[in-house]
């Protein structure tokens, strides 16, 4: 049992209706299945690709991180966006909602093992999930459904876009939306294990020293987000190749931060020098030709502070380019 769950309402999934027999006229709102991961009698997905969408309502973590709160918001907002996207696939993919995970009346802490509880359960449908934060701190969560389903017999990695390093220490001040893969780390080496961590898109104004320190220590490669706008995109592929050829399986993270500011205005650390997300979508789509990339997060979408939902829509947006190449493997 799930705790700190809701199956999702389908008024969310709303929208313009061009034809309710052709296929080839839907958008997702017509297409998806709203499912309840604590329904004992669901059976595994037998069909070729399934994808699961789970919303993570919590932004204590960027609270706890001194930053502007509002990505709690941030699934209801993302599946708005969703629900306008077109059917540009095969009938045998299934989208299912698989609701949300809330942390009222709980700790974060306490959020984040339920939020790995539905992970774990959608693995078990054989879903592809697609988490929908929330803060970042959406990724401990996340990565933890991950390692209670794969543990030690996978070589698990991430790949986190990224302005930060996200690795501060969290020994005084408790775990927040900047500790997460810091935790990930200390997780990791208890279990004996590496900490395959690439961040993308670093801004070394936005990271301390300490932090920088941290990485080298931890023997974490990076990718500068001044490398990413002034460097041929091409060439960062081998730093990327390099880092999957290691692993089993590959975990995506998305921290809408990574964005400038233009494109991303709805987020908790606006950056004026941010990423663009035609750059961003052709890394994405070259780790995702890895075919080994097992799940995927979008956070610290914040409508609160988003403009005409530009920051939703680009989620969104990233979330299409996602399943559209994952289908593209799948099918070819």
């Amino acid at each position: 049992m799930i705790e700190n769950y809701s199956k999702e309402l389908p008024y969310n999934w709303t929208g313009r209706v061009d034809s309710v027999n052709d296929f080839d006229s839907f958008r997702w709102h017509q297409w998806v299945e709203i499912i309840d991961l604590n329904d004992e009698s669901l059976e595994p997905f037998e069909g070729k690709f399934g994808i699961g969408i789970l919303g993570f309502e919590c932004d204590w973590g960027i609270e706890y991180n001194k930053g502007r709160v509002g990505a709690a918001n941030g699934p209801k907002s993302i599946r708005k966006e969703l629900s306008k996207l077109p059917c540009d696939f095969p009938k045998e993919v299934k989208i299912f909602d698989c609701g949300n995970v809330y942390v009222q009346g709980i700790s974060l802490d306490e959020g984040q093992r339920c939020l790995a509880k539905a992970v774990d359960r959608m693995l078990d449908l054989n879903l592809k999930p697609i988490i929908l934060g929330g803060g970042h701190e959406t990724a401990f969560g996340h990565y933890q459904g991950l390692f209670n389903k794969y543990g030690k017999s996978n070589k698990l990695g991430v790949i986190n876009f990224d302005a930060h390093f996200d690795c501060r220490p969290y020994e005084e001040n408790g775990p927040s939306s900047g500790t997460m893969f810091r935790q990930i780390h200390d997780m990791n080496k208890e279990n004996g294990l590496d900490f395959n961590y690439l961040p993308i898109g670093i801004q070394k104004h936005s990271n301390t020293v300490s932090l920088f320190n941290f990485a080298k220590d931890a023997g974490v490669e990076y990718i500068l987000a001044k490398d990413i706008v002034n460097g041929q995109i091409y060439k960062l592929f081998d730093s990327i190749d390099k880092f999957t050829r290691k692993l089993d399986s590959v975990y995506v993270t998305i921290c809408s931060d990574v964005f400038s500011s233009s494109y991303a205005p709805g987020v908790s650390a606006p950056q004026p020098l941010g990423l663009d997300p035609e750059v961003v979508i052709i890394i994405l789509k070259h780790i995702l030709q890895t075919g080994k990339v097992v799940s995927f997060d979008i956070a610290e979408v914040s409508p609160r502070y988003d403009k005409d939902n530009a920051t939703a829509s680009l989620a969104a947006v990233l979330i299409y380019s996602a399943v559209s190449e994952m289908v593209e493997i799948n099918f070819n």
